[in-house]
């Protein structure tokens, strides 16, 4: 009789789901050469997705970021509430810090770019399907050292960003104000808080620190507002 400590563990059961067959493809035979990794699903989209986790209750699920109905990581954030043992991959073309870290917050298990190696995406998969409540990301570390050393960046309300925009577009103060439909005195004091938050002394002063810190796109054309 065999001893019950030898017999074999099952496979982590996953889904994938990604919006693009040949990733779906591509991945689910990566993973099922696994001897403890297996393939029991695959959806290309969120409602797609909710209703085979639902059913088929794996242990873990791949994410794309850009499904058809639904963001990827809103995606991730839903599942985490509704399935708090499930292990969840964010695997994404898109390895930028901002991306890495909205991943993190969602309550996700990992984050894999789909360029990494076979080892690292398999690895990814592995911890999130027994450690579902931690984080893991090769490129997390990093991150955290780079938003350490990044310069303080000023928290703007909507208004104080639609104020940068017209000012980057090259409207005057009485402009601005004819333009947002408030008084000049108005309008005066919402350019007065941007600059006291960007540190600036002019109007020249103030753009200038907004693109160096990424609050604007110096390039980019004004985006109309509707007041």
């Amino acid at each position: 009789m065999q001893n019950v400590a030898e017999r074999p563990v099952p496979p982590a059961r996953l889904i994938i789901i990604d919006a693009h067959p040949v990733t779906r493809l591509g991945l689910a035979l990566m993973v099922n050469g696994q001897p403890d990794l297996l393939t029991v699903g695959e959806a290309g989209s969120a409602a797609e997705a909710i209703s085979l986790i639902s059913h088929l209750q794996p242990d873990v699920v791949t994410i794309g970021l850009s499904l058809p109905d639904r963001p990827g990581l809103e995606l991730a954030a839903e599942l985490r509430d509704r399935f708090e043992g499930l292990g969840i991959v964010i695997f994404t073309a898109r390895g930028e810090d901002d991306v890495l870290f909205r991943a993190l917050e969602t309550g996700a298990s990992a984050f894999v770019s789909k360029t990494a190696s076979s080892p690292e995406i398999l690895g990814a998969i592995r911890h999130a399907a027994v450690s579902a409540s931690s984080f893991s990301s090769r490129g997390l570390a990093a991150a955290l050292r780079r938003r350490r050393d990044a310069p303080a960046v000023p928290m703007l309300s909507e208004r104080e960003r639609q104020v940068l925009s017209l000012l980057l577009a090259g409207l005057s103060v009485p402009d601005l104000a004819l333009r947002l439909h408030i008084s000049a005195s108005t309008a005066k004091t919402y350019v007065g808080r941007l600059y006291d938050k960007l540190g600036a002394n002019s109007k020249a002063q103030a753009l200038l620190t907004a693109v160096r810190l990424g609050l604007v796109d110096s390039a980019a054309e004004p985006v109309p507002f509707v007041v």
